[in-house]
C-alpha cells in the first residue's frame, strides 16, 4: 500500500475512487501547467503505467479531460475526447472548482454532455483545486 498526496492510500485515494485499475489505458487531454500533478501521478500509479496523449492512435478505456472555462467550446472538447474511447469507456472531465480561476459552470457541463452524446453520472472533488465529472455514453436499449 502506498500513501497518496491527499493522505489516503492507493486503495482509497482519488484515482481509486475514480475507478482506475492496473492495466487500464488512460488518455490525458488538456494538460497544462495548472493541472494537478499529484492526481496525475496517482492515476499513473493506479494503472501501473503512463498516461497516453492525443496522438496515441489506439483505443483507450478512459479519458482524463482537463478543461477550463477559457479553453473554448466544451462540446467540441467532449467530441475530441470520444475519438479514441472504447465502447463502455468513461470520460473524467476535470474542471477547476467553483470559485477558482477558469471554473466551468456546472450548467455548461450539463448542457454540453448530451449534445456530445454523453450522460453525466457523478461528480467528485479530486484535489484542492479540481473537481471530476464522470461522463458516459448512454446505454442503448435493444
Amino acid at each position: 500500500m502506498s500513501a497518496t498526496a491527499d493522505g489516503g492510500t492507493a486503495e482509497t485515494g482519488p484515482a481509486h475512487r475514480l475507478g482506475f485499475k492496473a492495466g487500464m489505458v488512460v488518455q490525458e487531454l488538456g494538460w497544462d501547467q495548472d493541472t494537478d500533478d499529484d492526481l496525475r501521478v496517482a492515476v499513473e500509479d493506479a494503472i501501473d503505467g503512463d498516461l497516453v496523449d492525443g496522438d496515441y492512435g489506439n483505443v483507450v478505456e478512459a479519458v482524463l479531460l482537463w478543461w477550463r472555462d477559457d479553453d473554448g467550446d466544451l462540446v467540441d472538447g467532449l467530441f475530441d475526447s470520444i475519438t479514441d474511447l472504447v465502447g463502455g469507456g468513461v470520460i473524467w472531465l476535470l474542471t477547476p472548482k467553483v470559485g477558482r480561476p477558469n471554473a466551468v459552470d456546472p450548467a455548461d457541463i450539463a448542457e454540453a454532455a448530451p449534445i456530445a452524446g454523453l450522460a453525466l453520472t457523478t461528480t467528485a472533488a479530486v484535489s484542492s483545486d479540481w473537481v471530476a465529472t464522470k461522463l458516459i455514453a448512454p446505454k442503448t436499449v435493444g
